[in-house]
């Protein structure tokens, strides 16, 4: 009997002890989840949370002679060998307190690698401007000379030419404080042999996606529609419209007409059978 009671209380301490490990096993895999997701959360976020000031916020710094953010250069990356052209993101830094605008620019720098292969290649970051440095010539040009925060530079090989192309936000149309990916976009196209920068946009919509045409520089570009009217694309219930961009002509042309569009519209509805 003495036995037979050993061992019913041994398995119960077994069965305790391996229920307290499995719980424990469990606590450290959600917590471990849960850091992971975090961190996963916080990169993804980062380029949106850390666009530049609106124009209204900028006017309030400037009456007191403040600034907020400050500029940051990234490691100059070759885009074109033969002629031996680089491109120097510009990014910023969000200051831990507004500080005089006369103030030493003091700011370390992070570094994002580009994704590479041969007939392309794109830089993440969290930029504000970009310069085309010329190694040979010994020249540095800056594309722009107003405010826009972007954060993907994507360079595409030609036979004739390297474009540059990034989605930049101008305005805070979105009324946040922010001029930030959150608000509408334009597409931006930069030729290396041209010396041309180009700007596709669609007034009151946002550039959610492009590609290029087969053998071409001819684009398909998708426009988000604001449908709420709140500044912002909101993917998961806001539609989108697809146009044509002649690369030589700058136009931009509709790919499915009206009737097609007209039809589809009806058919989902239910209104035409």
């Amino acid at each position: 009997m003495k036995i037979e009671k050993i061992k019913d209380y041994n398995q119960k301490i077994l069965a305790i002890l391996g229920t307290s490990a499995i719980v424990l096993v469990i606590v450290s895999i959600i917590g471990i989840g849960g850091i992971v997701l975090s961190e996963f959360l916080r990169y993804y976020s980062d380029d949106i949370e850390t666009g530049i000031l609106s124009d209204e916020k900028i006017e309030e710094l400037q009456k007191e002679n403040k600034r907020e953010q400050i500029i940051s250069y990234q490691n100059p990356k070759l885009i074109d060998t033969l002629n031996s052209i680089y491109i120097i993101p510009v990014s910023h830094k969000n200051l831990n307190e507004a500080e005089n605008i006369n103030g030493l620019l003091n700011a370390r720098k992070r570094n994002y690698e580009p994704e590479d292969n041969r007939y392309s290649r794109r830089l993440y970051g969290s930029y504000n401007n970009l310069i085309i440095y010329n190694q040979k010539s010994e020249s540095a040009k800056k594309l722009f000379d107003k405010r826009v925060n972007f954060n993907n530079i994507k360079a595409e090989y030609f036979n004739d030419d390297i474009l540059l192309l990034f989605k930049a936000s101008e305005k805070d149309t979105h009324k946040d404080g922010v001029i930030n990916l959150l608000d509408f976009k334009s597409l931006f196209i930069y030729s290396i042999r041209e010396k041309k920068l180009k700007k596709i946009e669609n007034e009151k919509m946002d550039i959610f996606s492009y590609t290029f045409l087969n053998d071409s520089k001819n684009l398909i570009i998708s426009f988000g529609i604001d449908k709420n009217k709140d500044g912002k694309y909101e993917a998961f219930n806001e539609p989108t419209i697809i146009k044509k961009y002649n690369y030589q002509t700058e136009e931009l042309t509709n790919i499915i007409g009206e009737e097609i569009n007209s039809e589809l519209q009806k058919t989902l509805e239910g209104t035409e059978k």
